[in-house]
């Protein structure tokens, strides 16, 4: 196992800022095959792998075929719906392009097509970023920010960095398909390599823009990995271009390898694709989305790619649509008790009548009633507020003054 994250930067062979629109036949870099998406002779022909293309465009480029995202029905989500608030955070293909895994950060897995369920995430102690799988179809790696690595079928395990204090989370992983290893990249491109070749990282380096994403070489040769600027990192394989001296509508999220011409494809938040070395197929960049784009992955023929929004919505292009993910429906609210009703209006008590004198019982006189010896003469008021005044009338009593 080799654990390195910023130590020598063997394989080296680009700098994150290398233009976007170097000629087409740079030297020993191969250069982009096909359609010259990056000549700076012709900065309009590469402006067209931005995202600002119409969608009859997309349709016409190489007879791409676009696939909006469909509804759910046709994945398999033994585990339960994926949980209401948490979002999609990749996707990863099966060897014969008959379907795909989908996994949100809850680390809740949806399998597509012919992609068999194999297990999902228990408790976690940091979100999953990202899922990869393994060379014959019957396993899965999920991958957490901490560098914790879940297992799943025939995938593995060979090392993880969950127990490691990080400098930056994870934010991607890659199977080497030449070791069955793997490789995981942090945020600030530092390498953590596992029964694979450690072949370079940018962890002792200051980045403009946080690395979002990696990808292998199809012969294990090598790795790139992408920041958020488009900025391409390669490690023992050819550079092809990057969109590092651009300034992007939406931020890059991640990339995938063309299997067919060993270039590549960057995809943005809002679905722009970035070609380089590789077919350019179609894109959502003109699109308004309902949430952002947050992976991509290529056909395993390299003849079309899918990308994979937070909502599970998944968009085809030269590839089969085979479902997305259900999620549960919002809970429902919890009910209050009715406020309690206002007090019936009752008569307010008769004012108090301030009488005088009172009995030796502490009450009110009231005319006709006998009076004290100490009460001949006095003048006073009886209980109904009545003036009174104790008189011999066949005996001293309160008489109606």
């Amino acid at each position: 196992m080799a654990l390195r994250s910023n130590s020598a930067r063997a394989g080296f062979t680009a700098e994150k800022h290398k233009g976007s629109f170097e000629k087409a036949e740079t030297a020993g870099r191969g250069g982009p095959k096909g359609r010259s998406l990056v000549k700076t002779s012709a900065l309009s022909v590469a402006l067209l792998v931005l995202s600002l293309l119409s969608v009859a465009d997309m349709a016409t480029r190489g007879g791409a075929v676009a696939v909006a995202p469909h509804a759910a029905g046709t994945c398999s989500q033994p585990g339960g719906p994926f949980a209401y608030g948490s979002s999609v955070v990749g996707i990863a293909n099966t060897p014969d392009g008959g379907g795909y895994w989908i996994v949100n950060d809850a680390g809740q897995v949806a399998a597509c097509g012919d992609a068999p369920f194999l297990g999902q995430a228990p408790a976690l102690n940091k979100p999953i970023v990202g899922i990869a799988a393994t060379g014959d179809g019957g396993g899965y790696y999920l991958v957490a920010s901490d560098g914790g690595i879940f297992c799943f079928g025939d995938a593995a395990f060979q090392g993880s960095t969950g127990a490691l204090n990080l400098n930056k989370p994870i934010v991607g992983m890659a199977i080497d398909p030449a070791t069955g290893g793997y490789w995981l990249v942090a945020a600030d491109g530092g390498i953590f390599a596992f029964g694979a070749p450690f072949l370079g990282s940018t962890g002792a380096i200051t980045l403009n823009r946080p690395v979002v994403g990696m990808a292998a070489s199809s012969d294990g040769s090598g790795y790139w990995f992408v920041a958020s600027d488009g900025g391409i990192f390669a490690y023992g394989v050819p550079f092809y271009g990057s969109t590092g001296a651009l300034k992007l509508n939406r931020p890059v999220v991640g990339m995938a390898v063309d299997m067919a011409t060993g270039g590549y494809w960057l995809a943005a938040a809002d679905g722009g694709i970035f070609a380089f070395g590789a077919p350019f197929y179609g894109s959502t960049g003109n699109i308004v989305l309902n949430k952002s784009i947050v992976g991509m992955e290529a056909t395993p023929d390299g003849v079309g790619y899918r990308f994979v929004a937070a909502d599970g919505g998944v968009f085809c292009y030269n590839a089969s649509f085979f479902g997305t993910p259900i999620f549960a429906q919002p809970p429902a609210p919890v009910p209050t008790a009715a406020p309690a009703p206002p007090p019936a209006n009752t008569p307010a008590p008769p004012a108090a009548v301030n009488c005088t004198p009172l009995t030796d019982g502490g009450n009110c006189y009231e005319p006709g009633e006998y009076c004290r010896n100490s009460d001949h003469g006095v003048t006073g008021v009886a209980g109904n507020g009545e003036s009174i005044t104790c008189q011999n009338n066949n005996g001293w009593r309160w008489e109606p003054s």
